[in-house]
């Protein structure tokens, strides 16, 4: 059975008071039984102390980003190494925001996410459509090929450890959310790729989560699609009522 995952991509947010707020917040409120597992992610100043502060918790901590290279000169970059080492497990790969305001192409997240399975990081790795894309009914073509230039080199053994997180571009930040049938039709859509490439049973294991205006209001209707296994949640993650609400919706 696939996971379902709720996943907080808290973005530039929070410093480190705001985030020993939030994770009280959380840990207080969350339920000691879970039907869902919880990531969050943090900026990277804060992610040791995120770690350091829910090593006792089921609540798993994730990079916002990583660097394709082992080690080197890249100023500013962080390695996996350097982030296994503080003790994140999880890395979201190809977020929208990466792609257009950094150019990461499909040729650079396929290094990422070689990077990320190389050294036992899950990426989540995310997909999506722009508006445009979305009313010239092309989405499921720039889908495909996001998926399949980034991902289709793996072994059916190796694209079992990914998460892919579809995100429709224009529902991010926007107030719009795809309707639960919207986000069933790319989900499916996307489970039926894989099988294609793989097996019904590789597909049948991978999650696949929703990201895109997600609120307490609409989750547990989005959260309760065949083929949806969850969230990676931007905005409301960074209030701790609701994104344990959130949680709660399966």
């Amino acid at each position: 059975m696939r996971k379902k995952i709720v996943a907080g991509n808290w973005k530039m947010n929070c410093d480190l008071s705001e985030t020993k707020n939030l994770l009280e917040g959380l840990t207080q409120s969350l339920p000691n039984l879970l039907s869902a597992e919880v990531i969050v992610a943090p900026p990277f100043t804060n992610l040791q102390f995120a770690f350091d502060n829910l090593k006792n918790r089921p609540i798993h901590v994730c990079s916002q980003n990583i660097n394709e290279n082992d080690s080197g000169a890249f100023t500013g970059e962080i390695s996996v190494a350097m982030l296994k080492s503080v003790g994140v497990n999880y890395a979201i790969v190809g977020h929208s925001e990466r792609r257009e305001i950094y150019n990461e192409t499909d040729e650079l997240l396929k290094k990422k996410v070689n990077q990320s399975l190389k050294n036992n990081i899950t990426p989540l790795f995310c997909v999506g459509e722009k508006l445009p894309a979305r009313e010239a009914e092309k989405h499921f073509d720039v889908v495909k090929e996001q998926i399949e230039k980034a991902t289709f080199h793996l072994s059916a053994d190796e694209f079992k450890n990914i998460v892919i997180a579809y995100e429709p571009v224009w529902a991010i930040g926007t107030g719009k959310t795809a309707s639960p049938e919207q986000a069933q039709e790319m989900h499916l859509y996307i489970r039926e790729l894989i099988a294609k490439k793989y097996n019904q049973t590789t597909a049948d294991e991978v999650s696949i989560l929703y990201g895109g205006s997600v609120k307490p209001a609409n989750a547990k209707e989005i959260f309760g699609q065949p083929d949806v296994d969850g969230g990676l949640i931007g905005g409301a993650s960074l209030n701790a009522e609701d994104f344990v609400a959130i949680i709660k919706s399966f």
